[in-house]
């Protein structure tokens, strides 16, 4: 997983790195923290430009988050509710949880937005919520561009400082990703079957 996702950047550069982004956004097999630091490597070995490859990190993240805004603006709260209520335990959600996210909206608003695209596993789904609130779209894009910004800016920036010492993060990251996937793949099993 981790080989192809170099692969797609060195071979297609800027746009290779939007669309993992996109991907990461909407099938989260290959996490940004993979992505953009390996992105950020090669722009110190002088292949890309570090901005750009912030640029394109940032553009297909925030691409990769307009599915959910849609979903949350044209379904509204109570149907998202009510299909999580019969279908959310294959993506390990329920209607509490929908509430929850919908009330730390509430709360935060528009810093929901800023904070939420900078913290993992919160990035992609606090788009749901800004579509419930029918949170302006311009607001949105600007607050989610933002954010977005800092995040892959600083893992691409920890990417250039790992040099040459990138390929032994690599050596170690590459089984543990397949131990962490694994196991979360086991967990959302045994899930399944308890929810059923």
């Amino acid at each position: 997983m981790f080989d192809w996702a170099k692969n797609i950047i060195q071979t297609i550069g800027y746009p290779g790195i939007a669309l993992l982004m996109i991907i990461e956004n909407v099938f989260p097999p290959i996490p940004s923290e993979i992505i953009m630091p390996f992105a950020g490597f090669v722009s110190g070995q002088g292949e890309l430009n570090y901005w750009g490859v912030v640029a394109a990190g940032t553009l297909g993240s925030v691409l990769g988050t307009l599915p959910f805004y849609y979903i949350g603006y044209k379904i509204g709260q109570k149907k998202i509710e009510q299909w999580v209520e019969k279908h959310g335990y294959w993506l390990m959600l329920t209607s509490k949880d929908i509430k929850r996210a919908q009330s730390w909206f509430d709360k935060h608003d528009a810093m929901a937005v800023l904070w939420g695209r900078i913290v993992p596993g919160i990035r992609t789904l606090i788009s749901v919520p800004a579509g419930m609130k029918r949170m302006n779209f311009g607001v949105f894009i600007l607050l989610s561009t933002l954010g977005t910004s800092v995040w892959t800016g600083i893992l691409a920036y920890l990417g250039r400082l790992l040099g040459q010492n990138y390929d032994r993060v690599e050596h170690y990251l590459g089984p543990v990703s397949y131990v962490v996937i694994g196991g979360l793949v086991i967990l959302y099993v045994v899930h399944v079957i308890r929810r059923r």
